[in-house]
């Protein structure tokens, strides 16, 4: 069965690049952490290859064992340096101005629609105020124990919505959402308004690149 014969049932969006214009430094984010695990003594190069949130997990973690206390301020600190960096990025006027009416056009043919962020939802909100008027779900870091690469970020989502992996597509802009649709059992597409290359996007799997998520409409024939 193609994409376009495919009854789907839900479509799962990340949010930065994908709904929205991303516009989060992340090299001044990792810099800021990388400095802060310097300052509590943690042995940062060990743990620089990882992604910033998980950095501060694994800065966490070396902390506490021996050092309860100054772990918990660590922690407090370094996703308060996250969050001032991604409220400060987030604009008003950062959003598609295709994104609300792709999110009503799919419930209007009662497909259910979610999103999954990694950003913190003060950002998102800030973005989008309305979110959740044209979404089932909204999931952002600050909801969630693991957040995505990890499957239980979206399979959380699908489970809100009463929906089975097999029945719903996951949309991203970043080789980490094509992964993680992959490995969460959902048909993953690519999307080309972040800053990822359609060569990169099917190298990490994804089995349909669209230059934005305008195009679902076009591409997809949809079953209610």
């Amino acid at each position: 069965m193609t994409a376009s014969q495919r009854p789907w049932k839900a479509f799962v969006f990340d949010f930065d690049g994908t709904l929205a214009r991303q516009d989060i430094d992340f090299g001044v984010m990792r810099t800021r952490v990388l400095d802060l695990m310097s300052r509590f003594n943690i042995p940062f190069r060990t743990f620089a290859h990882l992604h910033v949130l998980e950095m501060i997990a694994a800065g966490t973690s070396y902390l506490s064992g021996d050092r309860p206390t100054e772990a918990s301020r660590f922690f407090e600190i370094a996703h308060a340096e996250v969050t001032q960096i991604e409220t400060a990025a987030a604009k008003g006027d950062a959003l598609f101005a295709y994104t609300r009416g792709l999110l009503d056009e799919l419930q209007r043919r009662l497909i259910k629609t979610g999103v999954i962020t990694r950003n913190c939802r003060q950002a998102v909100l800030k973005v989008f105020p309305d979110i959740e008027r044209h979404c089932q779900v909204l999931l952002t870091r600050s909801d969630i124990d693991r957040v995505k690469p990890h499957p239980d970020h979206l399979s959380a989502a699908l489970r809100f919505m009463g929906v089975p992996p097999s029945e719903a597509v996951m949309v991203g802009d970043h080789p980490m959402d094509i992964q993680l649709g992959r490995n969460a059992g959902t048909y993953p597409i690519g999307v080309l308004t972040g800053h990822s290359s359609r060569a990169l996007l099917l190298q990490a799997g994804a089995d349909i690149i669209i230059a934005d998520i305008s195009e679902i409409i076009d591409i997809i024939s949809f079953h209610s």
